[in-house]
């Protein structure tokens, strides 16, 4: 089968979206790094976990939120233990099922990064664009990732 390559304005929407796609959460991550040793992915989990009433997930639904694999997750959750941020526990509904909780202490260290988190997602990514793109942002990128996973978490977080 014969490729259908990219015309040349679709190449060049495709590198632009793929470079700012790699440099946006690597710039986020050296922030986090510098400002507390954690990985953008450290924050994503705390963040994520932040969201809920009671502060907890189960693990299975934590990797949905991050896109991450469970063995990738657990290795993460396990560091960030460590530290005194999260806890794991088997589930009082369900024995089986592990959940992570976010402590005080990382209910505390995101309230501490969070206003320096959002000014750069502000200054890398919203300062640049209007309220049109704004819109015309968020309806592309649900446009891909319906695309890719239509039945991904991002569609259903209103559910919860």
């Amino acid at each position: 089968m014969a490729a259908k390559w990219l015309n040349e304005r679709e190449r060049d929407a495709w590198l632009s979206y793929l470079f700012a796609s790699m440099l946006v959460p690597s710039a986020l991550d050296q922030e986090l790094q510098r400002a507390a040793k954690i990985s953008f992915f450290d924050y994503s989990v705390l963040a994520h976990l932040s969201e809920k009433r009671d502060r907890t997930r189960t693990m299975s639904d934590l990797a949905a939120c991050t896109s991450s694999s469970l063995s990738r997750l657990s290795h993460v959750v396990t560091k960030l233990e460590k530290r005194g941020w999260v806890e794991r526990s088997a589930s009082c509904e369900d024995g089986r099922v592990t959940e992570a909780r976010l402590t005080d202490s990382g209910f505390e260290l995101l309230e501490r990064l969070a206003p320096q988190h959002v000014a750069q997602v502000r200054t890398l990514v919203f300062d640049a664009l209007d309220a049109q793109d704004v819109r015309d942002l968020d309806r592309v990128s649900r446009k891909i990732l319906a695309n890719i996973d239509e039945d991904h978490w991002f569609f259903r977080r209103d559910e919860d």
